[in-house]
């Protein structure tokens, strides 16, 4: 087993026969060898007035504008495949080090939410999610949420939480209810396994969602914008008509009404139990979904919740 260290007297006990020449070595080479952060606090301890400004302005957020064009471009160079392949635009230091970059571009997202016009803070977490939602093959990572350290639901509940009380109900629920859609996962997002610290603290978006709709006309209010994202996806999905003759598939749509029959099923049971009949009716016969989805059980680690 390694070697416990030292307690404080222990290690000035150590200190006290040196000199100040002996003393300044070791601390230079800490310096110089360290980490990035142990270069920092020393810095900071020999130069107070600098750690303050330091830490000034780590407390204030970036500008929302700048924040955006950066998250913009990192997820172009990621949805493009440059983080996995030798393309000249991403170094391969940066290649390396791509978890930290998209750890700090979703925290910097986030500080943005509280300046005082949120909009451009919105859309780039808006783009961090869609990014996360679909992490897979865009790094080398098998498990790129976990590697990132990036907690989508929590990502999420930030930015509902701002544009609710930015913009009004309305406008949140125009824009929740397809972000909702898109972004629910039966499974969780950053493995289908429930291990890892990031798995662990996940959170179904409709857990999310469910307490932020105080009363009972924000349920149907919401309820209303999300069949009608509904309505839109199931007439965009309508299949052509099936040509006599032809093999039996599942066709592209269909699959992806079953993923959204699994994603969307403890959603669209907390909300059966809040609205009225016909909304309750139409909900469960909509053809955006699978027959009688209301009542199929969801499978996963969430199945207990």
């Amino acid at each position: 087993m390694p070697k416990s260290r030292m307690n404080r007297e222990e290690f000035f006990g150590k200190l006290a026969p040196l000199d100040a020449e002996q003393r300044g070595k070791i601390l230079w080479n800490l310096y110089w060898r360290g980490t990035a952060a142990a270069r920092e606090r020393i810095e900071g301890e020999l130069d107070p007035p600098e750690r303050e400004r330091r830490k000034q302005d780590a407390a204030t957020p970036r500008d929302p504008e700048d924040v955006l064009a950066e998250v913009s471009w990192f997820v172009e160079l990621a949805r493009s495949g440059a983080y996995i392949a030798g393309d000249r635009r991403v170094s391969r230091t940066e290649r390396t080090k791509w978890r930290v970059t998209f750890r700090q571009l979703a925290t910097d997202a986030q500080l943005a939410l509280h300046a005082d016009n949120t909009a451009p803070a919105e859309q780039a977490m808006e783009l961090m999610i869609d990014l996360a939602r679909n992490a897979e093959g865009s790094f080398r990572s098998e498990d790129p949420l976990e590697a990132a350290r990036f907690v989508l639901s929590h990502a999420v509940s930030g930015l509902w939480e701002t544009v609710l009380a930015e913009h009004g109900f309305d406008r949140f629920a125009e824009r929740a209810a397809p972000q909702l859609i898109r972004w629910e996962s039966a499974y969780g997002w950053s493995n289908g396994t429930g291990a890892g610290k990031v798995a662990e603290r996940e959170i179904a978006l409709a857990d999310v969602l469910a307490p932020m709709l105080a009363t009972p006309d924000m349920w149907t209010g919401f309820a209303d914008a999300y069949l009608a994202e509904l309505d839109r996806i199931a007439a965009a999905e309508r299949p052509p008509p099936r040509r006599r003759g032809t093999a039996m598939s599942l066709s592209g749509p269909e699959r992806k009404r079953n993923e959204r029959t699994r994603n969307l099923a403890r959603w669209n049971e907390l909300l059966s139990g809040h609205v009225d009949e016909e909304r309750a009716k139409r909900l469960a016969n909509h053809p955006a979904f699978q027959v009688r989805h209301a009542q199929a059980h969801q499978g996963g680690k969430r199945s207990s919740d």
